[in-house]
C-alpha cells in the first residue's frame, strides 16, 4: 500500500470544498488597483491560514513608479502581501506563492462564478489564479497534517501585484530565493495539464518624446514634432522583430497631441518586449536605448526611455531539471501524465529563477481562456494538483526524492 494513500485520499474529500473556495474568491474582486477587494481577500486567507497555526503578516508593498499621460513618473499605490514563515530551520525550505490580483476591474461586467455544468466552473480569475490558490492551501493543508512535517519549511508569499509585472513584489522574490531551496508556484497549468517549463522574459517599456509646439500654418518649421518623433521610433524599433529570431517587440500605444493647427510638444510611447535568451534582452535594451538617442538626434527633440525587463527569461538549468524529473514521477505514481512545454507568457516564476532558485510555475489546476469573459477552470483538476504537489513535498520531506539533487 502507497504510505502515503491515506493524506492524498484526504485531498480527493476535499473536491467540493475546493470549488465552494475557489467560487467565493472569484465573488471578491481583486483587480491590481481594486485595494479594498484585495484587502477584503487578504483578510479572508490570512484567516484561512491563521486557522491552520500558521502566523500570517500582511505585508505593505512599495508604489509603483509609472509614467502618466504628460510624461512624468509617478506613483501609484499597491495592496498588500501575505507573508508567513513555517519552520525556517527545517532541512529543506520551500518557497510556495501564487498572486490574489486579477486583470478584470471593479466594474467589469465580468464579476462572479457561475457552474457551467458539473466539472466547468467560469469567472474572472477562476484559473488565473484562484484555482491555483485553492491547491496551494490544500496542499499546505495536507502537509502540516502529515507526520513528517518537521522535515520541511514553508514560506508563503500572496502578492497582489503579478498582473502588472509584480512591481513591489520583486525585491522580496529576490530575497525569498537566497532563503530557501527550491520553489513552487500555483499559476495555471496548460489546458491539456501540460506544465510550463521555460518562459521568454518580458520587459515593459515608455519613450518619453518633448518637442516644441508652434503654430501649424504660420510657423511650422519653429515646430519640433514629438508625435511624429515617436511613430519614428516605432517604426525603427519594430524592425527588431525582423533582425532577432525569438524576439517580439510590441509597439502597444502612442499618446500625445492635440488641436491639428499645433505642432504636438509631447508623445509618450508603450510596448512591451519579449525575449527567450538573456543575451537578447541585452541586445534588445542596447537597441531600444540607440533608436531613442537616433530619434531625438534626427528630430531635434528629446527622448527620455523608461522601464526595464521586470521578468528575466526562465530557462531550464540543471537542478531544476532534475525538479521537474522529480514531479514526473509524482505524476506516475498518481496516473497524472506529466508534459513540459515553453511559454511566452511571464510570471512571477521568471524572477525567482533569475535569482537563481530551482522553480516550478503552473502547479494550478487546469482550465483556460484567463484575462476573457470566458476564463474557466476545470473542477477535477483542482484535487488532481493539490495531490501531485502534496505527493512531491513528501516525498520531498522523506528524503525519497533527494534535494538538493547531487547531480547538480
Amino acid at each position: 500500500m502507497n504510505p502515503y494513500a491515506p493524506i492524498l485520499s484526504r485531498i480527493d474529500a476535499q473536491a467540493e470544498r475546493m470549488r465552494d473556495l475557489v467560487a467565493g474568491w472569484v465573488n471578491i474582486n481583486t483587480n491590481t488597483r481594486n485595494l479594498d477587494g484585495l484587502a477584503r481577500m487578504a483578510a479572508v486567507l490570512q484567516q484561512h491560514l491563521t486557522n491552520l497555526g500558521i502566523t500570517v503578516k500582511q505585508v505593505p508593498l512599495p508604489p509603483e513608479q509609472i509614467v502618466d499621460s504628460r510624461g512624468n513618473v509617478i506613483s501609484v499605490p499597491l495592496g498588500r502581501a501575505l507573508h508567513a514563515v513555517v519552520r525556517p530551520q527545517a532541512p529543506l525550505r520551500v518557497f510556495l506563492n501564487i498572486h490574489t490580483d486579477t486583470v478584470y476591474p471593479a466594474d467589469d461586467a465580468f464579476q462572479v462564478a457561475e457552474l457551467l455544468d458539473a466539472n466547468t466552473l467560469r469567472g474572472p480569475g477562476v484559473i488565473d489564479a484562484k484555482g491555483g490558490l485553492a491547491v496551494m492551501l490544500i496542499a499546505l493543508e495536507a502537509i502540516e497534517g502529515s507526520t513528517v512535517a518537521a522535515n520541511i519549511g514553508c514560506e508563503i508569499f500572496i502578492n497582489p501585484d503579478e498582473e502588472i509585472g509584480s512591481p513591489g513584489s520583486a525585491s522580496f522574490f529576490a530575497a525569498a530565493a537566497k532563503r530557501n531551496h527550491l520553489g513552487l508556484l500555483f499559476e495555471p497549468a496548460m489546458p491539456d495539464g501540460a506544465l510550463v517549463a521555460e518562459r521568454k522574459g518580458s520587459g515593459n517599456f515608455s519613450l518619453v518624446v518633448r518637442g516644441r509646439s508652434a503654430h501649424a500654418g504660420r510657423d511650422f518649421s519653429a515646430g519640433r514634432n514629438a508625435v511624429l518623433a515617436a511613430a519614428d521610433f516605432a517604426i525603427r524599433v519594430n524592425q527588431i522583430n525582423a533582425t532577432l529570431p525569438d524576439v517580439t517587440v510590441n509597439v502597444a500605444k502612442i499618446e500625445g497631441g492635440g488641436p491639428p493647427n499645433v505642432v504636438p510638444d509631447l508623445a509618450v510611447l508603450r510596448l512591451n518586449a519579449r525575449v527567450a535568451r538573456r543575451e537578447d534582452q541585452e541586445k534588445v535594451e542596447l537597441e531600444l536605448n540607440a533608436a531613442a538617442h537616433e530619434i531625438a538626434t534626427r528630430h531635434g527633440v528629446s527622448g527620455t526611455l523608461h522601464g526595464h525587463f521586470a521578468s528575466p527569461p526562465k530557462q531550464l538549468d540543471a537542478p531544476t531539471r532534475v525538479l521537474c524529473a522529480h514531479i514526473e514521477s509524482c505524476g506516475k505514481e498518481l496516473g497524472i501524465p506529466v508534459s513540459w512545454r515553453p511559454s511566452g507568457g511571464a510570471s512571477d516564476g521568471n524572477k525567482l529563477a533569475a535569482a537563481g532558485l530551482p522553480v516550478i510555475d503552473t502547479l494550478g489546476p487546469r482550465g483556460a481562456k484567463l484575462h476573457s469573459p470566458e476564463e474557466f477552470l476545470l473542477l477535477d483538476s483542482l484535487t488532481e494538483r493539490a495531490k501531485l504537489v502534496t505527493l512531491l513535498l513528501l516525498r520531498l520531506a522523506t528524503g525519497e526524492l533527494p534535494w538538493p539533487p547531487k547531480s547538480a
